[in-house]
């Protein structure tokens, strides 16, 4: 008979703890929903800086520095891919080497709009996220990451020094969750724009610079020097 109310007893605390643990997370996703939710309709300094968002041309380059056959004998480019601040081209926001495959290298952007229904100024604002580089022989899935899903690219540094910094993480994770449901933030405004991979053949000695179109279209053009 003890033995019989100490199981239920036990059971009862089990399922009472399976209850409060759903309502934590209960809670915890519907914090996180509300929260992009008054994020994009209600922060008016994160509207400003959406605004602010200027027309640009020139975004980074990419560098061929070396090709080697590994023991395989398979051709591996060293890639050196540049990012610059907005509006600024010489100013270099981050700097990274990546060993690809073969000579034709592809690089992988996500385009993000904010229509007129968000901006509310009768002008599209765009933004770019560099999500990986791969060569012609590598799916993209293997591709290496140019930006790490989730984080806050830095040269929109001020989008996030708009944001509190309890808000930064579920601001970027709701756009970076544009990659696999472009239309998730639509209610706003905002989606997510796919075009196809850009691919060139590098070679030394020429510099291949991305300049990106007012429609939010990314693409390289190539000069001798930088």
């Amino acid at each position: 008979m003890v033995k019989r109310i100490k199981g239920r007893l036990i059971g009862t605390l089990v399922m009472l703890a399976a209850l409060i643990t759903a309502g934590i997370l209960g809670m915890s996703f519907y914090h996180a929903t509300a929260s992009i939710h008054e994020l994009l309709t209600e922060n008016h300094q994160l509207n400003k800086a959406v605004r602010n968002l200027t027309h640009e041309e020139q975004i980074g380059y990419a560098i061929l520095e070396s090709q080697t056959r590994n023991e395989l004998g398979q051709l591996e480019s060293v890639v050196r891919f540049v990012q610059t601040a907005a509006n600024a081209p010489k100013t270099l926001v981050s700097e990274q080497r990546f060993t690809v495959s073969g000579d034709i290298i592809h690089f992988d952007a996500l385009i993000v709009k904010f229509t007129n229904e968000y901006v509310k100024d009768g002008t599209e604002r765009a933004l770019h996220l560099w999500r990986r580089i791969y060569g012609e022989t590598t799916t993209p899935t293997n591709g290496e990451a140019i930006e790490i899903a989730g984080t806050a690219p830095e040269r929109y540094y001020t989008i996030t020094e708009s944001l509190h910094l309890r808000d930064r993480d579920i601001f970027w994770n709701a756009i970076w969750k544009l990659a696999n449901d472009p239309t998730h933030l639509s209610q706003y405004g905002i989606q997510a724009v796919f075009g196809n991979a850009i691919y060139t053949r590098m070679q030394i000695g020429k510099v291949y610079l991305f300049k990106i179109s007012a429609t939010g279209q990314i693409y390289p053009e190539i000069v001798e020097t930088y």
